[in-house]
């Protein structure tokens, strides 16, 4: 219990109290056991020790917290999020989709069977997925005194350690070796989406004699010429060039684009001794001028204007090869290759500014934030009943939009990458700490009461995805043991389950399965949350 003066701390100091409980849960959240570590989920467990003891938040801030949580997870999916059902994503977006649902459906039917409350339910299914994300629906989901923190601090230990042992042990069952497996698996062509150069030399006839500009097959594959070699100097190329014989160019592009370039223009080169000016003849430049914003590269024509090419763009921490249809947005960092003079008179008609690109549009927080909280508040009418986003969906949906779009009018959809992942922590810890203390005064008659049935029906709802999905994956899905490794950590939301399986093998074909389903299993979370919740209650 609590002292006297430990209560008068409590309830006169709450700002106190939260930092507390806080910085206590981020202490616990970075201790390691087994290479694995509770992170911000750290805070929950903290947060029920303190509830339990007495403790009480002020009203709102786990609000507060769930909408700017929420609004800056769907600001990081959105840009990705919608592209994930292209090429092999479809299979992978499926696979996670799958996971969450058999993890939804295996709490309902547990909850069903072990009679355990909706609240309990709704925490253990969230926590058994180690999604903080399914917690923060869950909780909108179920206002006031809950158990939804209970449930979930119960159950994200199993979440933690089953998706390690599983990616353990799955391959051992299947006899296979995932060191081994690795080196013989190639990566599939479409999934190597890294930018690289190429010095390739023009032997076809059939461009040899006509001007670089009319080339528009180099447009259709999203590539970008920079320079040409003279002597062994890679230059710039001028706007009127003419491809003769033998010359040579740099190309840039997808590394899955580069073959069919290539044949098109003649050969590859792997001449080694030449320079290229990487200090005066290229230059990185942000955008802030509304006499570049919103025209294409097209219309732009950079090369006749000013002598130089962007070769790439990076935007919304993402970073592309552009075509000439690609518009330019305000803030995007343009990678420029030209001479000196001809780099510096564009970087001002540019409008260069460095700190655009970490600057935080406050504005467009607030606005995107009210337009998402406004939406989830619009009751739609679905079988004779009504019902609504909420907190939680209606600013994900806001955020995802804005995400995918770049921007809506004035409104910015993106935040620089230090200022969202700060925004996205506090937003955390805050709605763990809130959930956590309003759990904690009744975490023991819980665990009296429901102890050994939750502790049982979280590795029900662990196993019992893991276990079909893996099925579901390689027989049905087809995909190879390292794709379906890495769909099933990113459809669980296990950072440590991806973590493991990346130690046993260089093979980048379980990253690049788990970053396919992780964004799709983040979403799905929220919204089988809610579909479990109405299902039992």
């Amino acid at each position: 219990m609590l002292s006297a003066s430990g209560v008068g701390l409590a309830a006169d100091q709450p700002a106190l109290v939260v930092l507390v409980i806080v910085t206590l849960g981020l202490v616990l959240g970075r201790v390691r056991v087994a290479g694995m570590s509770l992170g911000s989920s750290g805070v929950i467990f903290v947060a029920l020790a303190a509830g339990h003891l007495g403790c009480t938040l002020p009203g709102g801030i786990g609000a507060v917290g769930l909408v700017l949580f929420i609004y800056c997870v769907g600001l990081s999916a959105g840009p990705t999020f919608f592209r994930a059902f292209r090429h092999q994503g479809k299979a992978l977006s499926l696979l996670a989709i799958v996971l969450v649902a058999l993890g939804a459906l295996t709490t309902w039917a547990a909850g069903r069977i072990l009679g355990i409350p909706v609240d309990l339910a709704a925490g253990l299914f969230a926590g058994a997925l180690t999604s903080t994300p399914g917690l923060a629906a869950a909780l909108e989901a179920l206002p006031g005194a809950s158990q939804v923190g209970a449930g979930f601090g119960l159950a994200y230990p199993f979440g933690l350690v089953g998706v390690v042992l599983f990616v353990h042990l799955y391959p051992r069952i299947l006899g296979k070796n995932v060191e081994q497996v690795g080196r013989e698996t190639q990566v599939f062509q479409d999934e190597d989406r890294r930018i690289v150069r190429e010095l390739v030399k023009v032997v076809n006839p059939a461009v040899i004699g006509r001007k670089l500009s009319d080339l528009t097959f180099i447009r259709d594959y999203n590539c970008q010429i920079s320079r040409m070699l003279v002597g062994n100097r890679l230059v710039p190329i001028p706007a009127d060039l003419v491809l003769e014989e033998g010359q040579h160019l740099l190309l840039i592009a997808r590394a899955f684009r580069l073959p069919p370039l290539i044949q098109l223009l003649g050969e590859r080169d792997e001449k080694s001794d030449i320079f290229m000016d990487t200090t005066d003849q290229s230059l990185h430049v942000v955008v802030s001028s509304r006499r570049i914003v919103g025209k294409s590269l097209y219309e732009l024509n950079l090369r006749s204007n000013f002598g130089v090419t962007i070769t790439r763009i990076m935007r919304h921490d993402q970073e592309f090869v552009p075509r000439m249809a690609d518009r330019i947005e305000y803030g995007d960092m343009l990678n420029l290759v030209g001479e000196h003079a001809d780099l510096e008179r564009f970087a001002a008609f540019a409008g260069h500014r460095a700190r655009v690109f970490d600057e935080t549009d406050l504005i467009s927080l607030g606005v995107g934030v009210a337009a998402g909280v406004a939406l989830g508040s619009v009751e739609i009418g679905v079988g004779g009943q009504t019902a609504a986003l909420g907190l939680a969906g209606g600013p994900l949906l806001a955020a995802l939009i804005l995400g995918h779009c770049g921007h809506i009018g004035p409104v910015k959809g993106h935040l620089p990458r230090a200022a969202r992942l700060l925004l996205t922590e506090i937003g955390l810890v805050l709605l763990l700490a809130d959930a956590g203390v309003r759990a904690g005064g009744a975490m023991g008659e819980v665990m009296r009461t429901y102890g050994l049935t939750l502790c049982a029906a979280s590795v029900l709802v662990v196993l019992v995805p893991m276990s079909l999905g893996a099925v579901f994956a390689q027989s049905v899905l087809r995909l190879p043991l390292l794709q379906a490794l890495g769909g099933i950590c990113g459809g669980m939301t296990s950072t440590p389950g991806i973590g493991v399986v990346t130690t046993q093998t260089d093979s980048q074909a379980p990253v690049v399965s788990y970053a396919a389903a992780y964004p799709v299993a983040l979403i799905m979370m929220t919204v089988f949350a809610r579909l479990l919740v109405a299902a039992l209650a």
